[in-house]
């Protein structure tokens, strides 16, 4: 099963932007570990994120599969995550 790693930080404006759009898809049963990268440097290394909003979609192992930066519609993140 992929998942989308949406690596965040409260102080992000572009973050707070795509929050919403992020928790919608959640709801809608897609699968989102939100990570915080104030708190999580660890993870936040290992995928070399640099820049805030990230979102990284990942395999069952973990494996990177693509990454994509920035503020993003609903639409974008479908395609991101079923393309």
């Amino acid at each position: 099963m992929k998942t989308i790693i949406y690596f965040t930080a409260p102080w992000c404006a572009p973050c707070k932007q795509l929050s919403p759009t992020m928790a919608q898809l959640m709801g809608e049963g897609m699968s989102v570990q939100k990570v915080n990268v104030d708190n999580d440097t660890d993870f936040t290394t290992k995928y070399s994120v640099r820049s805030v909003p990230t979102l990284v979609l990942v395999d069952q192992n973990g494996t990177e599969l693509k990454r994509m930066g920035g503020n993003r519609s609903k639409q974008e993140v479908l395609n991101f995550y079923n393309g």
